[in-house]
């Protein structure tokens, strides 16, 4: 027979691996859209290997990210059943509009603006950890990547090229540079694990201390985070089978075409700058912009602003990044308040 305490958590439980679907989706582009465009992996190995190096990324570097989203926003006591759910299930819907539309977007923005609907509507939000922490890394850190790659794009690499070093057949095809594409490949699906899946596993483990009525200690919550991110994890791996092949085709092949010492520019830039936000700071933020960032960077290294700034694609991202936070935002605090007025919310 079914514990009234497990038929209680299942509902939010469903909503995260719903969500961890949908961000799988997503996060498969700025993990594999490099090797994608340079042709290197093909698109029926990219899922298997996306959730494994996403679940070794929760374990061993999520707890930052997690303790941000779980407490960081929201006092962890006001992380109810019907609040958790609402602010999980307010993130999916808007990372699937997002995905039916092709669009890599960032799983950290929608779920923060989420947290922080109903942090604003129970006037609980932490300011300082929003406007002064959060906020800022989300503007600084794509303009870092896309300064970064377009000073090693215009004057590293695009001299060096011009001088044939990496024309050569022998060079571009070289089997060490594309095992160390995958590497990278590798390491970004890493960095999407070690700040994204605390998105749906954070308010999970704060949800389930508070309806076992555990001490909100330190210890307790990295063991409920690791045991929430056994469940949550996995489902990246799906989301990326069935919205991957085309979010990863949108950011691989539509902005730019890629050169695999690009790609591994690219790729290692975006995943050690999400890597230092995640575990220095704890600070969720998106390796989507990161990674669409630094193909601008090296895009305009080698084509010019005009010719990439006038792509349709990277137009549709900069419209999709503003709608995907708003939509959660605006759905979160507009069903925590019908819950409120319903009697719902801590029940």
């Amino acid at each position: 027979m079914i514990s009234p305490l497990f038929s209680h958590l299942l509902i939010p439980f469903i909503i995260a691996m719903f969500l961890a679907i949908n961000m799988g989706g997503s996060g498969t582009a700025p993990s594999f859209s490099v090797a994608y465009g340079s042709n290197i992996i093909r698109k029926s190995a990219i899922p298997g290997l996306f959730g494994i190096m996403v679940f070794l990324g929760a374990i061993i570097a999520g707890k930052g990210t997690a303790t941000t989203i779980g407490k960081g926003l929201l006092a962890p006591d006001m992380m109810s059943f019907t609040i958790v759910s609402i602010i999980l299930f307010s993130v999916a819907i808007a990372l699937l509009i997002a995905n039916l539309f092709g669009i890599p977007q960032s799983t950290s923005q929608a779920t923060v603006m989420s947290v922080t609907a109903a942090a604003t509507y129970f006037h609980e939000l932490n300011r300082h950890k929003l406007f002064v922490e959060i906020i800022p890394t989300w503007f600084i850190l794509p303009v870092v990547s896309f300064v970064i790659c377009l000073f090693i794009g215009k004057y590293i690499y695009k001299p060096i090229r011009k001088r044939g070093y990496f024309l050569s057949k022998n060079v571009s095809d070289h089997p060490i540079l594309k095992v160390l594409i995958v590497i990278m490949s590798l390491y970004v699906a890493f960095a999407v694990g070690a700040n994204n899946v605390a998105n749906a596993a954070g308010p999970i483990a704060t949800m389930t201390i508070n309806e076992l009525n555990l001490d909100y200690t330190n210890k307790n919550f990295v063991l409920i985070m690791i045991l929430a991110t056994l469940i949550v994890a996995p489902n990246f791996g799906i989301g990326s089978s069935i919205f991957g092949h085309k979010i990863v085709k949108n950011t691989g092949k539509e902005i730019v075409l890629f050169g695999k010492i690009e790609a591994i520019i690219i790729a290692f830039i975006t995943a050690s700058l999400l890597i230092i936000a995640s575990i220095t700071r704890g600070i969720p933020s998106s390796l989507v912009q990161l990674n669409v960032a630094a193909i601008l960077g090296i895009g305009v290294a080698k084509l010019g602003y005009k010719n990439i700034f006038r792509k349709t694609a990277v137009n549709k991202f900069f419209v999709m990044w503003i709608i995907a936070p708003v939509i959660s935002f605006a759905l979160c605090y507009t069903l925590i308040y019908f819950a409120d007025k319903s009697g719902l919310l801590f029940n």
